[in-house]
């Protein structure tokens, strides 16, 4: 009894619960000054030691001065003061950062549904999004505005809102610096460095308030597009020598890391369960067969599945490693509920470790996926960042640059108190990719894997390819999957006469081509269709065939010109559509939703104009199309640039002397809808096309994706015929359709947008 009172006495003097063996346990959190203005609160244990008292506001408003408190000990943490706690309105970033343009209107603040409009100065060049709307999780919708006149070796990468940045001059090894406002907290990349190759080290940064979050649309869309390239079988090798190559025969290993500390509730741990299987099984329709291992941890980190063990089963390995995991339970983890997130990367590191030890050969040709689930609140075991660090050493075996897409850390933030700053030090950084996502709970997540591509179309990525180290040593069926959209087609006359042409597969049930290839009177019965090098694809009949409708060779005779061709593009119909496969896929069109999916482009505000700003970036684009022609039973790939800019006027010059025409009449012939190829520029001389290359894509490459920018169309100079002198090619130019010309555009989405013409494409804004 006396120890009893002596306890009693010391906590109403001191506040502070002593262990006293027999002291009474069941302490009680004040149930006074509480409330909060604007909103509601609920209690998770009511007022109980360890209950969580969470505030609640209704939307387009956030609870101030914090979000949530904790019953420790007879008090609450953080205390409540004598000003109640009250919803404020959300706002969003100040976008007052645009350089040489303006903002419009200007306010103090912008709260959510505010819109604003930009533009730029006279001379300046616009870049991104020119209206933005103020979102409930405070962020601006589309991408950032930019008036630049690009007139260094890298684009100017802008200012996001909310942030400052130092640095104007955008030269090879020239660095910006950003810096977020006030109570903002910066995620991405504080400094970027102008590389060779024009672009921005790391990605652009964004400033966070406490109450930002991503949504689950734009989650979807950035993590699902950066990972499906991971997960679908390809090989690749760069101009640095990169060599990538995921296969059946589990080349490919993930981790998933799971926080299940106490500052996770039992509710949300499992609510992540099922979201990690859902993740695994949509991981299951991909090309790919990885090798999986799975860590729970709080105070300790255990390994549900390890890496090791999952390569020695034999059989139903997916079976049993959902079942394992639906199995644990969250007071598995004991009594030391701790939060030790190094330890779980410590854990991954060892058996990354033990496989580099045990076959470094097989090690150096894996690649290593790792997803972390954690709210990034840790109590014990230090900063993560040495094991990450420790990981990207290892992987990438001293040289980061040509190795550094061999490893992918992603982190989910979850949860309303995420240590943003401390958990996107421990995701990987490359230009254009996002790898660490926040999000304010697991239902949100789940709803972000439900908002992914659907796991039945996932083989059917556009404008995937492999290409190969040992190209030559290739079977003429593995090359051809280097160019799996190429179609060839003949089209065969009564009179005797006939086209050869090439097309690009653009969906399972279309080609796309040139409108020359065919006559008014040609029947689809008459087109034989074939996909080169290979006799066991699927078979390919046609069913219709679709001119432009202002395709008209003869139009513009009255002013001179015998023979003009834009509008140069048709469609071919299947008559049944293709199951997409290594050797027989569709090339990326742009200004498609799918497209965006594979340039990494997140929103629901990204537009074509951004499509041709990532695709045809700069006066020199390089690019690539296929020739008819046969060198040792392959079609070949060649090589170009596109010129654009003021590098164009040298197509209209050589294209006045060669056809002898004038310079109006030239411009006439040769409108803004045409893409120039050919000539010499940068000790680069061009390859050209030839009779039968009609039709084929003119595309460009990005990592392991192609993307059709052209249609090849006509040309100056026949070549193909005997020996060619060098002055000759060097004034050779070849035309292309643009496929960003919006009436292209309109046609491609009458036939290609039609849902009663097999599967759709999704076309963005202009």
């Amino acid at each position: 009894m006396e120890s009893v009172l002596c306890y009693l006495l010391f906590f109403v003097m001191t506040g502070i619960c002593p262990l006293v063996t027999g002291a009474p346990s069941e302490l009680k959190c004040p149930d006074s000054n509480l409330n909060i203005t604007g909103g509601t609160f609920t209690l998770s244990k009511n007022y109980d030691e360890g209950s969580t008292l969470k505030f609640h506001c209704p939307q387009g408003y956030y609870p101030y001065p914090v979000k949530k408190r904790q019953c420790s000990r007879g008090k609450w943490d953080p205390a409540p003061t004598k000003r109640r706690a009250d919803c404020r309105k959300i706002t969003c970033p100040n976008p007052h950062g645009l350089d040489n343009g303006v903002v419009e209107p200007y306010k103090p603040l912008y709260y959510v549904n505010d819109t604003t409009t930009y533009r730029c100065h006279s001379d300046y060049t616009f870049r991104g999004s020119s209206t933005r709307v103020c979102q409930l999780n405070g962020k601006w919708s589309g991408s950032t505005p930019i008036c630049s006149r690009d007139s260094d070796h890298c684009p100017d990468p802008g200012t996001p809102p909310g942030a400052s940045r130092t640095g104007h001059i955008f030269n090879i090894d020239d660095k910006v610096t950003y810096r977020c406002d006030n109570k903002l907290k910066l995620l991405g990349s504080k400094v970027r460095v102008c590389q060779d190759g024009g672009q921005w080290s790391g990605r652009e940064p964004e400033c966070y308030a406490d109450y930002t979050y991503d949504t689950p649309a734009e989650v979807a869309e950035a993590f699902g597009s950066t990972l499906k390239t991971t997960l679908t079988t390809h090989e690749e090798n760069g101009q640095q020598g990169k060599k990538i190559i995921l296969d059946q025969k589990g080349k490919l290993n993930i981790y998933i890391a799971l926080d299940a500390s106490d500052s996770i509730e039992e509710e949300e741990f499992e609510r992540a369960k099922e979201i990690i299987i859902k993740l695994i099984d949509k991981i299951s329709y991909y090309e790919v067969s990885p090798n999986y291992e799975i860590i729970i941890f709080a105070t300790e980190a255990t390994r549900i599945v390890s890496i090791a063990d999952y390569k020695r089963e034999d059989e139903r390995k997916l079976y049993k490693i959902i079942n394992t995991l639906k199995d644990y339970k969250y007071d598995d983890k004991g009594q030391k509920s701790g939060t030790n997130i190094a330890k779980a990367y410590k854990t991954i590191l060892d058996s990354m470790s033990f496989e580099k030890t045990s076959n470094i050969t097989a090690f150096i040709e894996t690649r290593h996926v790792i997803i972390m689930f954690t709210d990034g609140i840790y109590n014990m075991g230090g900063n993560p960042i040495h094991h990450v660090n420790e990981i990207k050493q290892l992987v990438y075996h001293g040289d980061d640059m040509k190795r550094d897409e061999y490893l992918d850390i992603y982190a989910f933030g979850v949860g309303e108190d995420v240590q943003k700053e401390d958990i996107d030090f421990w995701v990987t950084n490359r230009p254009n990719e996002k790898h660490f996502f926040l999000l304010p709970n697991m239902e949100d997540v789940q709803q972000t894997f439900d908002e992914m591509i659907d796991e039945s179309t996932s083989v059917g990525l556009c404008g995937l390819y492999r290409s190969y180290r040992n190209y030559d040593e290739q079977s003429h069926e593995a090359k051809r999957q280097s160019y799996p959209w190429l179609i060839q087609f003949f089209v065969t006359r009564e009179d005797g006469t006939s086209s050869n042409c090439l097309g690009s597969l653009v969906t399972p049930s279309f080609i796309l081509t040139a409108a020359h290839c065919f006559k008014f009177e040609d029947l689809p019965d008459n087109i034989k269709l074939e996909t080169p090098t290979s006799n066991s694809l699927q078979p390919l009949k046609a069913k219709d065939f679709m001119l432009h409708p202002k395709y008209k060779p003869r139009g513009k005779v009255s002013e001179g010109i015998s023979e003009y061709y834009e509008h140069d593009v048709a469609l071919i119909e299947l008559e049944q559509e293709i199951k997409a496969d290594a050797s027989l896929r569709p090339i990326c069109i742009p200004c498609t939703k799918e497209t965006s999916g594979a340039l990494r482009l997140s929103g629901s505000d990204v537009t074509c104009a951004k499509h041709k700003e990532e695709l045809l970036t700069g006066d020199l684009v390089n690019a690539f199309f296929m020739s008819a022609k046969q060198k040792q039973g392959m079609l070949p790939k060649n090589d170009v640039q596109i010129k654009l800019g003021h590098k164009r006027d040298a197509c209209i010059e050589d294209a006045k002397k060669a056809l002898n025409i004038s310079d109006e009449k030239a411009r006439l012939l040769i409108t803004d809808n045409f893409l120039c190829t050919g000539g010499e520029e940068q000790n680069h001389v061009d390859e050209v096309s030839c009779k039968g290359d009609s039709g084929g894509a003119t595309f460009v490459q990005q990592k392991v994706r192609a993307f059709q920018v052209g249609v090849v169309s006509w040309g100056l100079k026949d070549l193909c015929t005997g020996e060619v002198k060098y002055d000759e090619l060097s004034t050779a130019r070849d035309f292309h359709i643009d496929l960003f010309n919006p009436e292209v555009q309109n046609f491609l989405q009458m036939y290609l947008g039609d849902e009663q013409r097999g599967t759709p494409l999704t076309f963005l804004k202009r």
